[in-house]
């Protein structure tokens, strides 16, 4: 199959950082808790003490970076656990290197989580004991295009993020930028900057918790360079 008709970007390049674990990835990894939804809303769950930790070897990645690479606008999600995610790995940057400038940061509505309507806070297998018949929807349609009650598909993240970096683009031209967002988030820049025609992303590699996602500019295209890394927590253990 031919490769997708890759619009032009105008920024320098893309960084994509999944926030590092929050309280609901660990409620929904847990075997007794995974059959319930969690109390509370999406938009205010924060981070576990492991997620601080990852958080903070994110920080050392970012004053480990070249000038040329580090970004000179960063944009987060609304929600707290990415903004805990980028206040924790500001001032461990700052930490390891005295020198580092503040980097001016924006918060859009458009880099939040999936919306997951009626199923807010909800693993998989709750939602299957909740609603069986929601749980085949999902299965019959594929995840990408499932809207659950209330909610957004996959398809519909790709729309807004879209709309996103074209406004990017053309307020930050030149510039290298660096999203604090989510794994629905970084699934669809992955598939919008892939270009018109791009396949739909049924089975691409998971985005995991503080991993770094990169794409580089390369003549008029911003090109995927690096996706899920974590090798900066695998560093940090060896070294701490």
């Amino acid at each position: 199959m031919p490769e997708g008709l890759i619009a032009p970007r105008a920024l320098a390049g893309l960084w994509a950082i999944r926030h590092a674990q929050s309280r609901a990835n660990a409620w929904f990894a847990d075997p007794a808790t995974e059959t319930r939804p969690m109390r509370g809303t999406d938009a205010t769950v924060e981070l576990t003490g492991y997620g601080e930790w990852q958080a903070g070897c994110l920080g050392d990645w970012l004053a480990g970076l070249a000038s040329i690479q580090r970004p000179t606008l960063v944009v987060c999600s609304p929600y707290l656990r990415t903004r805990l995610t980028w206040a924790l790995m500001a001032e461990a940057a700052v930490t390891r290197n005295r020198h580092l400038r503040p980097i001016r940061t924006l918060v859009d509505e458009r880099l939040r989580d999936r919306e997951m309507g009626i199923f807010e806070l909800h693993p998989y297998r709750a939602i299957r004991r909740r609603s069986p018949e929601e749980a085949a929807r999902r299965e019959q349609v594929g995840n990408w295009v499932y809207r659950p009650p209330g909610g957004e598909s996959l398809a519909d993240v790709a729309l807004r993020v879209r709309g996103f970096l074209d406004e990017l683009d053309t307020v930050a031209p030149g510039e290298q930028v660096l999203l604090i967002t989510h794994d629905a988030v970084v699934l669809a820049l992955r598939y919008v900057l892939d270009g018109l025609g791009a396949p739909v992303p049924y089975q691409l590699e998971p985005v995991p918790n503080a991993s770094v996602s990169q794409w580089r500019r390369e003549g008029p295209r911003l090109a995927l360079r690096v996706w899920g890394a974590v090798e900066h927590l695998a560093e940090t253990e060896q070294t701490g």
